[in-house]
């Protein structure tokens, strides 16, 4: 199991569940918030219930790749990429690792690059989505990787909207 922040925030007891369990590095710096939320990150880092371990480069690259690719780039922390490239990197080795979170924009890039999740305290996605980023006053459509916040017409804040989907 690889455990995104909000698996803590969620209230998930790593001593409940016997597969093993690991995060990477800054989801110790987010849970850092919460003094519940860190006793019980740090108490399962001292009785052997969860590894910290650091996604090799390769991964993260594919990872932001993906999450460019779906639209869900400018909404993943570079803690969610971590995360992400984690698991994949524990696929790749063979393993068959399942993300614990509730972070929708996880989900949809994990579905995406065939990951497994499972969330605690939300239903979680349906469906792989896409994203175009528009303008809601104008209605001009941009590539989900568009890196402007504005409008290039008419100044105004761009938002983003699925573009099409599929069957999870």
């Amino acid at each position: 199991m690889v455990l995104d922040t909000s698996a803590f925030v969620a209230g998930f007891d790593p001593f409940t569940i016997r597969e093993e369990q690991i995060a990477p590095p800054m989801v110790e710096e987010e849970v850092k918030r919460n003094a519940m939320t860190l006793l019980r990150f740090s108490m399962a880092i001292e009785n052997g219930r969860l590894k910290i371990f650091a996604p090799s480069m390769q991964f993260m690259e594919a990872v932001r790749a993906c999450a460019t690719s779906v639209g869900d780039s400018f909404f993943l922390s570079e803690t969610d990429m971590q995360v992400l490239a984690l698991a994949l990197e524990t696929k790749d080795r063979g393993d068959s690792p399942q993300i614990v979170t509730d972070d929708y924009s996880i989900q949809n890039v994990a579905t995406k690059m065939g990951l497994g999740f499972v969330s605690l305290a939300t239903f979680g996605i349906k469906r792989v989505l896409s994203w175009i980023r528009y303008c809601p006053a104008c209605h001009k459509t941009y590539p989900a990787n568009f890196k402007a916040t504005e409008c290039t017409v008419c100044g105004t804040t761009l938002k983003r909207k699925p573009q099409r989907t599929q069957k999870r």
